[in-house]
């Protein structure tokens, strides 16, 4: 027995006395502190170790060995080559996005008129001034002024609004509290007229609105040449409104007087259905969506929760917000304000109606959620492709329904249905785009068609005075 071995037996030896109980005594008698005994198994397997240096130079340029670094390299540049023909594959077969069209900055989301800048605030331009905050977080794009007839305070206003993203457009509307906007002169007006578009231009303003240009053709285009320059950075709006013309009429005046924005007093939900959606139709497949402007409301056409007393504002504001083309609102529609109600009564919203007084406490809330309702669709509007410049697809009409679809390339696709009638109606859907479900975005009933819930697309019911806005992802 060598030397080792006795090394190990005596360990082992040791080993088994310690393992005894922890009784304080020792076998043979003596004390000992009690311990576990671990057994270590001898290695017999011989470890491989690799190759020495020696013994790779020795077979380093041997003909097996060169072969085999040859398959190695052929076979990585084989895999490298073909993933990247799969990726080119994938990227050659995967659909192509659609360019995103030329948009103005009146085309990336809502305007907002306010007639009388006293009557908003009570304080003038300073008073909107006051309220640039609000008109940010409600996602103004712009702001319609007029008329306005001073100019340091305009010069503040412009400042602050451009630095919080909005735009200003003022109204230069001649004779605009007259029966006749343009004195039956319109020569004489028009020269007038550009004289002051481009001093009010040169002053920053982003735009300039004249109303009733349906009366207003022959000096047209000494107006138009002033907004032909731009400044390099941000295009200066033409914008214009028109009232009762037929929409063959409107779409010739577009076409002749090469507006960027026309206002033009449609759809009218006082008609049938039918009737509003062919409009609608004709409108969008003739003219670029940027240059159609949708209003129901302003100092012609009154308050857009008065315009038809029987139509709910909400629905009002979900079709305006969900057209193909830009939605102008007056000051007020977004809570819902009425014919001889005041714009300044909305910025009482926030302090707590008299406990005691429970109609004022109702009408409180039921502005707020108006507010909230508008807030939504605005939200919507500036951040969804489909609502911004999708394509319009035509769904359903009757004489109190309207339904349509709003779709762009890949993005989020979205669905309006608006029933203004009397009764529930069920509305049979067909489009090969159509899911079997679609998910709730906005509504007007939240108790049946709650926002989060998914419905049922094909046989879509509505109850009476109600609208739903749906939506769905791309199917492809």
């Amino acid at each position: 027995m060598n030397k080792d071995d006795d090394m190990k037996e005596v360990e082992l030896n040791e080993m088994d006395q310690e393992k005894q109980p922890m009784t304080g005594e020792s076998p043979t008698g003596t004390e000992k502190n009690g311990c576990v005994k671990v057994i270590v198994p001898e290695e017999n397997e011989v470890k491989f170790t690799g190759l020495s240096k020696e013994e790779l130079m020795k077979v380093a340029n041997t003909a097996g060995w060169d072969r085999t670094r040859w398959v190695l390299l052929v076979l990585f540049w084989l895999g490298w080559i073909g993933m990247l023909a799969g990726a080119i594959a994938i990227i050659v077969q995967a659909p192509r996005c659609k360019p995103i069209p030329e948009m103005n900055w009146w085309n990336k989301g809502f305007l907002y008129q306010i007639s009388d800048v006293n009557a908003f605030s009570g304080n003038g331009l300073k008073g909107v001034e006051e309220k640039l905050d609000y008109l940010n977080q409600m996602k103004v794009k712009g702001l319609v002024l007029g008329p306005i007839h001073t100019v340091q305070a305009m010069i503040s206003l412009l400042e602050r609004a451009h630095r919080k993203g909005i735009s200003i457009v003022l109204d230069l509307t001649p004779n605009y509290q007259g029966v006749s906007a343009w004195f039956n002169n319109t020569a004489s007006v028009a020269e007038q007229l550009k004289e002051d578009c481009i001093y009010w231009l040169n002053m920053g303003v982003d735009g300039i609105f004249i109303s009733h240009l349906n009366n207003f053709t022959e000096a047209w285009q000494s107006v138009q040449d002033t907004f032909n320059k731009t400044d390099g950075t941000k295009k200066r709006a033409l914008m214009g409104s028109v009232t009762g013309l037929s929409v063959d009429d409107i779409s010739h005046l577009l076409n002749r007087l090469s507006v960027d924005l026309l206002l033009t007093g449609l759809p009218d939900l006082a008609e049938p259905g039918e009737r509003q959606a062919k409009e609608i139709q004709l409108l969008y497949s003739s003219h670029l969506q940027t240059s159609l402007g949708w209003s129901l409301s302003g100092r012609t056409l009154g308050s857009l929760a008065s315009r038809t007393p029987a139509v709910p504002v909400r629905l009002y504001q979900m079709l305006l917000f969900t057209l193909p083309g830009t939605p102008v609102f007056s000051a007020g529609d977004e809570v819902g304000l009425k014919a001889g109600e005041k714009p300044e009564e909305m910025w009482e919203l926030e302090s707590h109606a008299e406990d005691d007084n429970a109609t004022a406490k109702t009408v409180q809330e039921e502005r707020i959620a108006v507010r909230d309702f508008f807030k939504t669709l605005s939200d919507l509007k500036v951040k969804e492709r489909s609502l911004l410049h999708g394509e319009y697809v035509s769904l359903y009409s009757s004489s109190t329904s309207l339904a349509f679809l709003r779709l762009w390339d890949q993005s989020e696709r979205f669905l309006v249905a608006l029933n203004w009638g009397s009764d529930p109606l069920t509305m049979t859907l067909t489009n090969s785009d159509l899911p079997a479900e679609a998910r709730v975005c906005a509504s007007t009933d939240t108790e049946n068609l709650a926002v989060g819930s998914t419905v049922s697309v094909e046989k879509l019911e509505l109850g009476p005075k109600q609208g739903v806005l749906l939506s769905y992802a791309f199917p492809g």
